[in-house]
């Protein structure tokens, strides 16, 4: 019996304060959990096999899903690549010595080599559709943000009449992705250009490399509010993260890295495990606030922070933070974009296009499919042991000064407020579709969860993850 498959509940009258059970206790409890988690990892492979033939019945006979290869926006297309070889190199080395090298690095060697596996895993699965195809056209296409670089060469007056374009049939309306964010998104890649990184190709290792180190912020996340002992073992989940597939290259990896980092930040100042707590408070602030800015839907990962600070047990870096998160819209709004009036243009817009044809009562589960995907069946497994915890860390929390949550349980805390954020995303009816790119901030989060799983399986739930990835990766020809 290891310990990793002992819950804090493992005592002779279950409250986790008794002396222990007796060992056949604990042996047929955690047969018992492992089977719940393959139950739960089934039940996520069901949802996905139905999205997929329900999907297929309803665009064959409506045409109203707008994706050829429902739930995902992508077309049949079976292909090799110059990044086949890498990305099999990477599953095959994450998988063999990911769990090892993750416990037994230092901790800053373990924070680089996360970073670095996760690049190469990224990169690696965009050169399976090819340098071209894969990665320097990607950003480049009618729908992207680099289309409109050369009308943003006067920056305020393009947005005090930004808002003038969002809707379809005005003048010189915006390409999609333009249009449905706010002008932060393609002011970055307006920026990159005048410094002389212009193109599709910096822009997409510019969405690689930052996007990846989200990776970072989730272990440092984890690390204080729970414990380093779980952000080691999620480090090869977040490694290996099936949402590579649509995070090379995709803006939406850029929008996850800004905010796990401010995430990052408000957990660091939170628990006081940085130098300069207030610093870490307004610099996590500033982030939200660009992330704001970056994507619409990313407000609600305000859940994520307010579980940082339920976790943490204090309000105190919330002034600064506000005061930090009130900066870039005040620096909009002074140059004359009013986020609100764009967001209900933009409303308006999605309604005038697929949005408003995408039938609701598909896509509100079939999202959750994509989800399963994007996530893995580990993260899906790991979720059903947070839902367990959940519970009896709410209780110690709520206890007071002389009851603590297991770091299981403050884990699993944090991952289901990434859940809630996912779920009312989904419940909006503004993210039909697309989702396994559109929600990488709110998955990035969930995938931590892997780490409650036993460790003598690690390496069948990384298997678990990295082959859909994979199969998806090399027999469809995703969108965008």
């Amino acid at each position: 019996m290891k310990t990793e498959d002992v819950t804090p509940t493992d005592t002779a009258d279950g409250t986790g304060h008794g002396p222990p059970a007796p060992p056949d206790r604990i042996d047929e409890r955690a047969r018992r959990a492992r089977r719940a988690d393959l139950i739960a990892a089934a039940a996520g492979v069901l949802l996905v096999t139905a999205a997929v033939l329900i999907g297929r019945v309803i665009q064959d006979r409506d045409q109203t899903l707008f994706a050829q290869w429902p739930p995902f926006l992508a077309s049949w297309d079976p292909h090799l690549g110059p990044g086949t070889p890498a990305a099999l190199t990477m599953a095959v080395l994450v998988v063999a010595y990911g769990p090892p090298l993750a416990d037994r690095l230092p901790w800053r060697g373990l924070l680089a080599a996360a970073w670095a596996g996760s690049t190469a895993w990224v990169f690696s699965m965009a050169l399976i559709d090819g340098w071209y195809r894969g990665v320097e056209r990607r950003l480049t296409t009618k729908h992207e943000y680099l289309r409109v670089i050369d009308r943003f060469a006067d920056i305020p007056a393009t947005l005090r009449g930004f808002t003038d374009h969002i809707v379809i049939g005005e003048p010189g309306n915006w390409p999609a992705h333009v249009a449905g964010h706010p002008p932060g998104a393609t002011l970055t890649f307006v920026w990159l250009d005048r410094i002389g990184l212009g193109g599709g190709a910096w822009a997409a290792v510019w969405c690689v490399v930052v996007g990846s180190s989200a990776v970072l912020a989730a272990l440092i996340t984890v690390r204080v509010l729970a414990d380093e002992r779980l952000a080691r073992h999620a480090a090869p989940f977040l490694v290996l993260a099936p949402a590579a597939v649509w995070a090379g290259v995709s803006a939406d990896g850029y929008f996850a890295a800004v905010a796990a980092w401010s995430v990052a930040l408000l957990a660091l100042a939170a628990t006081r495990r940085v130098r300069f707590p207030a610093l870490a408070a307004a610099g996590g602030g500033l982030l939200f606030g660009w992330t704001c800015y970056l994507s619409y839907g990313l407000g609600l990962m305000a859940a994520v922070l307010l579980a940082v600070l339920v976790l943490a047990r204090t309000a105190r870096p919330v002034p600064v933070f506000l005061l930090g998160a009130l900066v870039v819209p005040v620096a909009f709004t002074l140059a004359g974009f009013n986020w609100w009036t764009a967001y209900h243009l933009l409303v308006e817009r999605y309604y005038q296009g697929a949005g408003g044809v995408r039938p609701y009562g598909y896509w509100v589960w079939a999202n959750l499919a994509c989800a399963t995907v994007a996530a893995g069946l580990a993260a899906v497994a790991g979720l059903r042991r947070s839902a367990v915890a959940a519970p009896g860390a709410v209780r110690a929390l709520r206890g007071g000064s002389g009851a603590a949550a297991s770091p299981e349980g403050r884990l699993a805390l944090l991952v289901l407020a990434a859940l809630v954020a996912l779920l009312a995303a989904d419940l909006s009816g503004m993210s039909k579709a697309e989702t396994e790119r559109i929600w990488q901030p709110f998955l990035l989060w969930l995938l931590p969860a892997a780490a409650l799983l036993p460790r003598r399986g690690v390496r069948w739930w990384l298997v678990a993850s990295a082959v859909p990835a994979l199969l998806v990766n090399h027999l469809l020809w995703t969108g965008w």
